[in-house]
């Protein structure tokens, strides 16, 4: 037994004994509790205090292990009521108490008062008035008033009936779940992780407790779900030495939950330990534990924490952001970066691996980012061994690599992305004995877009695998219990790496530098026009490696009709030295369309089987854009292209800005020229819109930019005032041309006018300021409120059709132009410009608010529409381009000109008409 609680001495009229104060640890029976003092730098001193002249039944005990001649004893009568009644009165109160006997075995015996004085309630006396103790009438001396009133108690007792004076009752039985149910796993999972009443009984560190379960009093022993603290090793002679805060831990669990009224969920039982979640209606002492740098999270049971993985490891994270405790020496795996370089945003360039990837931060530089906690598919065993002969290729070779580097290359090239440093992993060393590479230092991170964490969506997907570690490993990801689910599901679900079915082939012929290889593809890329690509490599500004998924090959791409400056290279008379401005031009290509969609129309091939041609991208010629930005001069042989005025239009710009190679040009003295203008000339006067809706017949609906923030502005008021008074539905009876408020399919309402009415459940409205139109009940329609009115805001959605444009009467051809304008305008920021008014609606010319390209003039380029030719003077430059680029279409068969031209004697019964 601990020293003594330091004493406070104070006179008692009833005798001199000396009156001390503690808080009542535990309640040992009905008339035994454990007395402890208050905490200084540690555990407090305990001592336990037997009530004086009373005797309450002996609870139940377990025999001794390893001694044959003991056996196990019941509770006696009412022994569990005294204890109870003891307990819920007693535990964690502060008592005063006076020792009256103290035996030779050390046993002391007193009194045991609520409160700081004598004043308070007798316990004593209190427990022989319920008849839930008898007293020791064999030692009582008749001059002692205390003894006396103990006696007058128990007959007044004994006249009720109370307690053990009743008739019948009093008996209880306790069952140990560890030897009364066989398979305690079956016995959790009945509770199906409800929570569950039940006493704390004994608290064996801070992290494992013995339960009683109510109200079948099961005894359990239950370890705390996702922690772990530190403990108390037994050693080989039977000595327990604690670790380190062990004791601090086991008293803090104790102080709050020993013999307190819980709640637990039992949430698993692997290899016969019950794992569990205890609730006290003052908080979850799992995160207390956490927070006060008690215990630390461990993986293998936070699998099964129902309460919110994440709310451990926020509660971990403050233990060593503040280092308390086990985390005195703490030292987070990202201490050395500045907040700058822990968290960015960053625009990703190459994906490199199916677990890193490339980014180009804000400052311009490149930064190498591997995926925390995943690792890529690998090969393992004797797929290692197979094909060694074989040229080995890791993105086609290895199941499901290329599969992972796809998901990644469509969901993250060319987007912004947000980085958040985990650690950076230390550079290694190759071992020869182990045949394990070395590794450059490593910075992992969790990458986010749009609020989806992209190592978790691989994994989900069955694309990487999680990495196990080392307990005390702190270099994980921060999202680390996501991954571990991700992966549990993706194993459940059998997806990707982990699926029973055939592991996809990837037959992939590299025909790059295969000059006969090359040869028989050339003639079915010439005829096919623009085809599909994906940008694997960039060699240089102009030499790229490019995969052709149609045609399941690689190909060497050198672009046509520039001079791009060359690199260096090896060459048989040493290295070639870098011409200027080559690296540039490198990473410009590389900017635009490394591991890019692009198109590609192949024109020739080379001697070394290297094809020649144009290449595309969004609608950017990336020819035209080398030499836009003076990273490329234009070659001779680009006269004999469609894209040769281009070319020239584009070089004579940059020259005009003398920068980079026509930094140094000194322009040639011209002759000059009267000129002369038109009587009339176009106006072109673009301004910003926003596309909204584009209709089957090739119409469209666009907003001006610069009344965008009123409309934002109006929305928001509509939508508040809604809240707050909603609509009562089937309130409104619509009629033809009413303004009205409509609920679309997001939830959200928006302004309308009806069109149509077939009947109640399907009225036909039109959405006046985006211009999209849908048939809905009137129970999703309401008044418009007068705030909101066309008088505030005129309708924002304005139809245009495209100017100088005739669309195609066949339905395919048709749904191919529309497909191709959504594709790329529909939610798009464009400029706009009015040519000349129609019958419907204004006809418009309308440009990418990037590139500046004419959008219908890239409809008559790629076949999908014919021109409407106008006659007015001061729209012929228009025009003329529009037919040139018609012709330059039908030349090259494409989409509605692949059978020629169609427009002949027999145009009628194709269903198109000059």
């Amino acid at each position: 037994m601990a020293s003594a609680v330091p004493a406070q001495v104070q006179s008692n009229s009833a005798s001199a004994q000396q009156l001390q104060r503690g808080i009542v640890k535990m309640v040992l029976s009905g008339c035994a509790v454990i007395v402890r003092g208050q905490p200084r730098g540690g555990p407090p001193p305990e001592r336990q205090i037997n009530l004086s002249n009373i005797r309450a039944g002996a609870l139940a005990r377990r025999a001794v292990q390893g001694q044959p001649d003991t056996k196990d004893t019941p509770d006696e009568p009412w022994a569990f009521q005294a204890r109870e009644f003891m307990r819920k009165k007693v535990i964690g109160k502060e008592v005063c108490f006076t020792v009256e006997n103290k035996t030779p075995q050390g046993r002391e015996y007193g009194m045991v008062y609520l409160g700081k004085d004598t004043s308070g309630e007798n316990i004593a006396e209190s427990l022989v008035s319920e008849g839930l103790a008898t007293v020791r009438r064999e030692g009582i001396r008749g001059n002692n008033p205390d003894q006396a009133r103990l006696c007058d108690l128990e007959d007044q007792a004994k006249a009720s009936k109370k307690g053990q004076w009743s008739e019948g009752g009093g008996s209880h039985t306790i069952r140990d779940l560890k030897y009364t149910i066989e398979n305690p796993r079956n016995f959790v999972d009945s509770l199906h992780q409800k929570p569950v009443n039940a006493i704390i009984e004994h608290v064996r560190d801070g992290c494992m407790v013995r339960a009683l379960l109510l109200p079948d009093h099961y005894l359990v022993t239950v370890m705390l779900s996702g922690v772990k603290c530190p403990t108390f090793k037994r050693e080989a002679d039977g000595i327990e030495t604690p670790e380190p805060f062990a004791a601090e831990a086991k008293f803090f669990t104790e102080s709050r939950l020993l013999q307190r009224d819980v709640q637990i969920i039992l949430e698993s039982c692997p290899n016969q330990v019950i794992l569990g979640t205890i609730l006290h209606p003052n908080g979850n002492i799992t995160e207390l534990l956490l927070k006060e740098g008690f215990a630390r999270c461990v993986d293998w049971s936070m699998a099964v924490y129902t309460q919110g993985a994440e709310k451990l490891r926020a509660a971990e994270r403050s233990a060593k952001e503040r280092k308390v405790r086990i985390w005195k020496d703490y030292v987070a795996p990202t201490a050395n970066l500045d907040q700058k370089d822990r968290q960015f945003v960053a625009k990703v360039m190459q994906v490199v691996n199916a677990d890193a990837i490339v980014v180009k931060l804000n400052s311009g530089e490149f930064k190498n980012i591997h995926l925390s906690s995943i690792r890529p598919p690998r090969l393992e065993g004797e797929e290692k061994n197979k094909d060694k002969d074989k040229r080995f290729r890791p993105l086609y070779d290895i199941p499901y690599m290329f599969e992972a580097r796809e998901f990644l290359r469509k969901k993250l090239i060319g987007k912004k992305v947000n980085v958040t440093v985990d650690y950076i992993r230390a550079a290694t060393t190759a071992t020869e004995t182990s045949g394990v590479p070395a590794f450059p230092e490593r910075t992992c991170a969790t990458v986010t877009i749009g609020g989806i964490n992209i190592a978790e969506a691989l994994v989900s997907k069955g694309l990487a695998t999680v990495i196990r570690y080392r307990q005390d490993d702190d270099q994980r990801s921060s999202h680390y219990d996501e991954l571990l689910a991700a992966e549990a599901r993706a194993l459940k679900n059998g997806k990707g790496l982990h699926s029973k079915k055939e592991v996809p082939i990837h037959r992939v012929a590299d025909i790059s530098g295969e000059t006969q290889k090359a040869k028989q593809f050339l003639p079915f890329l010439q005829r096919a026009g623009r085809s599909e690509a994906v940008v694997e490599y960039v060699f240089s500004g102009s030499r790229l490696k490019l995969y052709m998924p149609k045609e399941t090959c690689l190909i060497t791409f050198l672009l046509a009709g520039i001079e791009c400056p060359r690199g260096s290279r090896n060459m048989p008379g040493g290295m070639q030295v870098a011409e200027p401005y080559s690296e540039e031009a490198t990473i410009f290509t590389k900017e635009l369309v490394l591991q890019r969609e692009v198109e590609v129309e192949v024109e020739s091939m080379d001697k070394a089987g290297n094809f020649i041609g144009w290449l595309h991208i969004e609608g950017v010629n990336l020819s035209v854009a080398l030499v836009e930005n003076a990273l490329s001069k234009v070659h001779f042989t680009a006269e004999r292209s469609s894209y040769y005025k281009t070319l020239v239009s584009a070089e004579e710009t940059a020259r005009q800005r003398k920068e980079k190679l026509w930094a140094n040009y000194e322009e040639k003295p011209k002759e000059e020229v009267a000129q002369f203008t038109e009587e009339k000339e176009r106006v072109a006067k673009y301004r910003a819109v926003y596309v909204t809706e584009i209709t089957d017949g090739l119409h469209f609906y666009a907003q001006d930019v610069e009344t965008g923030t009123k409309l934002e502005g109006l929305m928001e008021s509509m939508r508040g005032e809604i809240a707050t008074q909603p609509p009562v539905e089937g309130s409104f009876s619509p009629r033809r041309g009413d303004f009205c408020i409509a609920k679309f399919a997001d939830g959200e309402w928006y302004r309308a006018r009806v069109e149509k009415l077939e009947s109640p459940a399907k009225v036909h409205v039109f959405y006046i300021d985006y211009g999209n139109r849908e048939i809905l009940s009137s129970t999703r329609l309401a008044a418009l409120p007068p705030a909101f009115s066309t008088r505030t805001l005129p309708p924002q959605a304005t139809e245009y059709a495209f100017a100088f444009i005739q669309v195609p009467q066949d339905e395919e051809a048709r749904a191919d132009a529309v497909d191709s304008v959504v594709r790329d305008i529909q939610n798009t920021q464009c400029l706009l410009n009015v040519e000349y008014s129609g019958a419907v609606c204004p006809h418009v010319t309308l440009q990418f608010a990037d590139s500046k390209d004419d959008v219908g003039l890239g409809l008559v380029k790629e076949g999908l529409v014919m021109v409407d030719v106008r006659k007015e003077k001061h729209l012929q430059k228009m025009v003329t381009e529009y037919l040139n680029s018609q012709e330059s279409a039908k030349s090259a068969r494409l989409n509605i000109w692949r059978y020629g031209d169609f427009r002949d004697d027999d145009a009628d019964e194709f269903g198109y008409r000059r």
